[in-house]
């Protein structure tokens, strides 16, 4: 598949199972007698032979003996085995009587028939072991004759070859190997021995993979006292302790023959795992992965082969070495592809826990959609961390390994609960996302703290991070203490153009103003039309639709209404998140073939296009960034989808001189934001170190700061103060809020060297994930709110939990406010009194009369914003509410969300504090109401990742109103009864439907395990031993 990776020939899966089939019917009635039934006790009747049954291999689940006698009470299988032995030392003897040429001629042959018997031996023990009746067997022809055992050898294409795994067929080639090396430094007699020994051994490998308890082989055999029959009644005792195991062992309540599967699965995966704890850059099968995964990438991704670029990547040396990785490509040229591959190596091989960190709840939600197939199928689970999703701390699994998928904040609050319960070093891997995210505002902090704190804590944690734009790559390569991996590969080529009037110019690097003309835009306009479109958008989209696709990047959501009214239907973010699913899906489809839109699509979802108009170089009021013009630029000609991709970017004279600046110009840097954001920033990231006792004292935490991007960048960021001093300021800071304090450990010493302890305050802060510069707010609001809680309703919980960061950007319309502030009960409109908005002051606003006490605008502000949250959760429909409240319905979307989320952490703040112990109840059910804001019968579906409100109501109606219901559905039956519901989509709902169930059910499991495991700190005579 891969370029340069290793090829194995494997028959098809159909036809090895119909052969395999027709092998264990043939051997279980050529090689062994029938079993005798027991004689009753009164009766003296001839034992009568058993039934064959009709399918060997069932799913029954009897016990496998039955009425009859054990197989170690019938000698006819032991007689088999000491036929096969002594086959293999009558043909060994036979070679040693042979000469030079003659012994090179036959002493080849006679191996190759031992290993194959070994492979049988190996096959009988592999079956017995796992309680499973199945041997697989060579064609009759092949062991016929002796002299036709003689004269052959075992061929890589043989049947008996094909039958296997590429994994066994390493594993003989290596055991072959190593026969070879053996008798060419010892006699024939030790030969023998070596032999033997190399079946015992093989013996021994495949009985602990399956049954280790039962089965205990002996790996030496001393040369000066082993005999035939001494061989062979060691045989008979393995044999005889194995079978007996088995029959005393329990029927396992699964089908044969996905027990036989899941067996050679977990071979394939111990095989990989050998292989890839070495540092040799030959990984095996497929990079260290079963061949399954390869097989899945064909079927669910329809991925045949790697690029040359990714083959390389993923057999770097220092990434077999376990370092820190940074790579950087352009867009659409594979770098997730590379990460899920190393997600999986962790996760099967390595048995780690991985976090995966994203930019936005979409891309996680898309994230976990198309990975829980790979979940059901290899057997982890996928957890996903966004919005007010996720456990804190997750739930410690013993039998499967974790993905965790989240956001940055999530991804944030995650870490730090590892941290706390002694756990980071279960994350084996930590991939980011569009690592430079480093470098924008307080997300970036965000970010910058989950990477810094990882470094410090876990020695044994590798951190991949990846991105199409990035600049000062050696302050991240310190930062991180990685190596870099760059490429400038795209699977379909892209041209630049800059429109100027009527002139395309293309961007060309060896030009000198980087522009060469291509050509004159030639489109008859009217008169009516060139007033309306002077910028001959109409032209350059006509060129494409509607055979291609096509995206029109604008600056503001007006401009993009505007251009959307003179071409076609628009996409922008004041779409719901309801509405922006169903027209990602039509665009992918092809039903949609234009789409405008601002710059956040960018990033924000896989919408690929043929070509990408620029409509202006603005983001809002700023000139483009050359970061934002890659991403942008980016979408157009995705692989798979496009043989071709263009970008237009459109120009006014005036501008000229800075689009040459744009095109010519490096990457921006990518610079920390810990300093700037000073309370999202430093302060908050130094009250956790403290919180999770990660740095106690002002030293400590100088030490850690040393290890961050801004300890890196600090003499360029700060040039006035040093490091030390910006620690020490942001402290005193945070000791001043009472969110920190000193603890003396003894009268003399400084106050630079006592240690920090953090308060109750801090301790919630921190926890809830609060902005330091709302958390004394919160705090006074929850106590205030425990003086006269509103519990006739939710409104005042709402107003509790609307996050203050929103009120700033909140116009309120006084009439509405007036309006819906009317239709309260009387109890409802005590809750604005409480919280400070007199009804007076809501009724002159309305009429325009002056105000003449002041009133907090924040709290104003606020109320109102609760008002709309009240009523979507009355009303579950956001067309109505944006219509009510005159606000575009991505605001009212965005609002909601925000409040689902500051919710949570409202409820995470609550939990740190014990006067605030009747919110944890109160906030656990709201915040789920808020989450996802349908009525009460839709949420369990609404649950899965990708299934959104009208897809929920479309599944409810058609009879799937469970979980259950949607996991155990036919992906073929939803596509026929859920309308404008494709086969991918309707696969990746139910992966996702069971990989939920099966996380919920893991969880479960995991808590009866936990309550019945026996403590640890307990005196043994306080313990009773159970029968």
């Amino acid at each position: 598949m891969e370029g340069g990776g290793p090829a194995v020939r494997r028959r098809s899966r159909s036809a090895c199972a119909r052969e395999r089939s027709r092998d264990r019917s043939r051997s279980r009635g050529a090689c062994f007698p029938p079993a005798r039934k027991r004689p009753s006790s009164g009766a003296g009747e001839e034992p009568q032979p058993a039934p064959a049954s009709p399918e060997y291999n069932n799913d029954s689940e009897e016990d496998m003996f039955g009425d009859y006698d054990s197989f170690s009470g019938n000698d006819s299988l032991l007689a088999q085995f000491d036929n096969m032995e002594q086959e293999c030392i009558q043909s060994i003897d036979l070679t040693s009587c042979t000469k030079n040429m003659e012994e090179k001629a036959t002493v080849e042959p006679a191996f190759g028939y031992l290993q194959l018997q070994n492979a049988r031996s190996k096959e009988l023990i592999f079956s017995a072991a796992g309680n499973i009746i199945g041997f697989k067997t060579e064609e009759e022809s092949h062991l016929r004759t002796t002299s036709e055992q003689d004269n052959r050898t075992l061929e890589p294409g043989d049947c008996f070859l094909d039958d296997l795994p590429s994994s066994q067929l390493l594993y003989f080639e290596e055991m072959n190997n190593t026969s070879v090396d053996s008798r060419k430094s010892s006699g024939t007699k030790e030969s023998a021995n070596d032999m033997n020994s190399c079946l015992d051994k093989m013996l021994n490998q495949s009985s602990c993979h399956h049954n280790a308890e039962h089965t205990k082989i002996n790996n030496e055999l001393s040369p000066s006292t082993t005999s035939k029959m001494s061989k062979r009644k060691s045989l008979k005792d393995h044999l005889k302790n194995t079978m007996t195991g088995n029959a005393k062992a329990q029927t396992p309540q699964v089908s044969r023959t996905k027990q036989l599967k899941e067996a050679v699965l977990s071979e394939e995966i111990c095989v990989a795992k050998k292989t890839i704890e070495t540092s040799s850059v030959d990984i095996g099968p497929f990079y260290g992965l079963p061949s399954k995964v390869r097989d899945l990438l064909i079927q669910f991704r329809g991925i045949e082969k790697l690029y040359e670029w990714q083959h390389t990547c993923l057999t770097l040396e220092s990434l077999q070495q376990r370092k820190n990785l940074i790579y950087s490509l352009p867009t659409s040229g594979g770098k997730t592809l590379v990460a899920e591959i190393l997600i999986l190596q962790e996760l099967l091989c390595r048995q780690k826990d991985v976090l995966m960190v994203l930019p936005y709840v979409a891309i996680v939600q898309e994230k976990v959609w198309a990975l829980s197939s790979f979940g059901i199928e290899l057997g982890f689970l996928v957890e996903e961390y966004a919005g007010s999703k996720g456990r804190f701390p997750p739930i410690k699994r013993r039998m499967k390994k974790s993905l965790y998928i989240a956001t940055i904040e999530k991804g944030h609050s995650l870490v730090n609960s590892l941290i706390e319960t002694g756990r980071v070093g279960d994350l084996g891997l930590v991939v980011v996302d569009e690592l430079h995210m480093l470098g924008e505002g307080s997300r970036g902090a965000t970010l910058e703290m989950i990477l810094a704190k990882i470094l410090y804590t876990s020695k044994t944690t590798q951190i991949i991070g990846m991105s199409a734009t990035l600049n000062n790559v050696g302050d991240l390569q310190q930062f991180l203490q990685a190596e870099y991996y760059a490429n400038n590969f795209r699977p379909v080529e892209l041209k630049e153009y800059v429109k100027i009037q009527d002139s395309i110019y293309e961007v060309d690097d060896k030009a000198e103003n980087g522009l060469t003309f291509s050509r004159l835009l030639n489109f008859k306009y009217s008169s009516n039309l060139q007033k309306m479109d002077p910028d001959h958008l109409i032209a350059l989209v006509t060129e494409v639709i509607p055979n291609y696709s096509c995206l029109v990047f604008c600056s503001t959501k007006k401009n993009c209404e505007n251009v959307a009214e003179m071409i076609c239907k628009y996409l922008n973010n004041g779409l719901t998140s309801d509405e922006r699913k169903r027209i990602e899906e039509a665009y992918s489809a092809g039903v949609l073939c234009l789409l405008t839109c601002t710059s956040t699509l960018a990033a924000g979802v896989n919408l690929p296009a043929r070509r990408v108009i620029l409509r202006a170089p603005y983001v809002a009021t700023e000139f483009l960034k050359k970061n934002q013009y890659k991403q942008m630029i980016g979408r157009a000609g995705r692989a798979g989808i496009d043989s071709a991709g263009e970008s237009i970017l459109i120009v006014q004279e005036k501008d000229k001189h800075l689009i040459q600046n744009l095109v010519n110009s490096p990457l921006e840097n990518c610079y920390s934001n810990l300093f700037l954001e000073f309370t999202k920033g430093i302060q908050s990231l130094l009250l956790s170190l403290v919180g999770l006792k990660i740095a106690r004292n002002p030293e400590e935490i100088y030490h850690f700061m040393c290890g961050t991007l801004f300890g890196v960048q600090q003499q360029f960021l700060s040039k006035e103060k040093s490091l030390s001093d910006i620690t020490r300021e942001a402290l005193g800071c945070l000791i001043e809020k009472g969110l920190l304090k000193r603890k003396m450990t003894c009268e003399k010493e400084e106050k630079s060297q006592s240690n920090l302890e953090i308060t109750q305050l801090g301790q919630a802060t921190y926890k809830g994930s609060i902005d330091l510069a709302y958390c004394d707010a919160l705090y006074r609001d929850l106590k205030k709110g425990l003086e006269g809680l509103v519990l006739e309703s939710c409104l005042h919980l709402l107003y509790l939990t609307t996050p203050y960061d929103m009120t700033d950007h909140c116009r309120p319309d006084w009439m509405i406010y007036f309006r819906q502030f009317s239709q309260l009960n009387s109890v409802e409109q005590k809750v604005a009194a409480i919280v400070g908005v007199p009804e007076s002051f809501i009724t002159k606003k309305a009429s325009g009369q002056a105000i003449k006490k002041d009133v907090d605008n924040g709290v104003v502000n606020r109320l109102y914003l609760s008002f709309v949250l009240y009523a979507l959760l009355k009303e579950t429909n956001i067309w109505n509410v944006s219509e009510k409240f005159n606000m575009s319905r991505g605001y009212v979307q965005n609002l909601l969300n925000s409040a689902a989320s500051f919710s949570s952490c409202v409820l995470h703040f609550s939990e740190e504090l014990e006067e605030f112990w009747v919110y944890k109840a109160l906030l656990t059910e709201l915040t789920k109401r808020l989450t996802y804001c349908v009525k009460a019968e839709l949420i369990p579906l609404m649950e899965v990742a990708g299934v959104l409100e009208s897809r929920a109501k479309q599944l409810y109606d058609s009879g799937y109103k469970t979980l259950a219901h949607l996991a155990n559905a036919d992906p073929e039956t939803l596509v026929k009864m859920i309308e404008h519901l494709s086969r991918r989509q309707a696969r990746q709902i139910v992966s996702s439907a069971k990989m939920l169930l099966r996380e919920k059910a893991e969880a479960l499991q995991e808590e009866v395990e936990e309550l019945l495991k026996v403590p640890t700190d307990t005196s043994e005579g306080l313990l009773t031993t159970l029968p």
